[in-house]
């Protein structure tokens, strides 16, 4: 599986010269209303087997959640069936909190 920590992700986002990855957010609606990353869609992780129709199989999806654990074992899941390009944020929001946005709300 591959990983992306927070500050490479930042910089792909704010790169113009790619194209941004769909950001899949697997936390649980509550989590997602205390913080997130700014575009990405929450798709909480029990659900995600339900609603795998909704995903772009032909584009990079880096998937989040708190600390990493939740958003790994969801792209295991993806990639079991058959997506290619799916990438896990290590240290989730969380990390994402402590290396880019310190102004994010944390839980």
């Amino acid at each position: 599986m591959k990983q992306i920590p927070a500050r490479e992700l930042a910089e792909w986002l704010s790169d113009d010269s790619r194209a941004d990855p769909a950001l899949l957010d697997v936390r649980e609606p509550w989590e997602f209303q205390l913080c997130h990353i700014e575009g990405s869609k929450l798709i909480p992780m029990g659900v995600v087997p339900t609603r795998v129709d909704e995903l772009e199989r032909d584009r990079d999806i880096v998937v989040i959640c708190h600390h990493g654990g939740r958003s790994a074992q969801v792209c295991v899941f993806l990639e079991r069936q058959g997506f290619a390009n799916v990438i896990n944020l290590s240290g989730g929001v969380a990390g994402w909190a402590a290396s880019v946005d310190p102004s994010m709300p944390q839980y």
